[in-house]
């Protein structure tokens, strides 16, 4: 972002009219973007800062791991596939649609989510 910012203070006027304008333009658009990827990421190490990984979890909530008969699932941010000690493991949004789905649910519980069941096995 500094340097985003240094190259628009730093674009010098040209005979070329409205060179200097664009370029100013063109480095403030940049240095937003780059602003607004900070912001996304502050929010991401916010979310996970909130998740106990401690605590032992009986129901599905931030923090708990989901182990189903499609798959294991760790509510907490949307990071995709992740593969721990040799498993896959699904790192997902609580307010993700199959996190919706599972919210609350306890081990033994079933949800239908895009017309398949899941059968909550546990939930740690």
């Amino acid at each position: 972002m500094e340097a985003a910012q240094e190259s628009a203070n730093s674009e010098s006027k040209s005979s070329a009219g409205d060179k200097y304008e664009t370029g100013r333009a063109m480095a403030q658009i940049e240095r937003d973007r780059y602003a607004h990827q900070l912001d996304v990421a502050l929010a991401v190490e916010q979310e996970l800062t909130r998740i106990n990984s401690e605590k032992e979890y009986t129901v599905v909530q931030p923090g708990s791991l989901v182990t189903t008969n499609r798959g294991m699932f760790f509510i907490s941010i949307s990071a995709g596939k992740l593969n721990i000690d040799g498993k896959d493991v699904f790192a997902i949004s609580p307010a993700s649609p199959i996190g919706s789905a599972l919210a609350g649910r306890r081990a033994g519980e079933t949800v239908l989510f895009n017309k398949l069941v899941y059968e909550i096995l546990s939930v740690a």
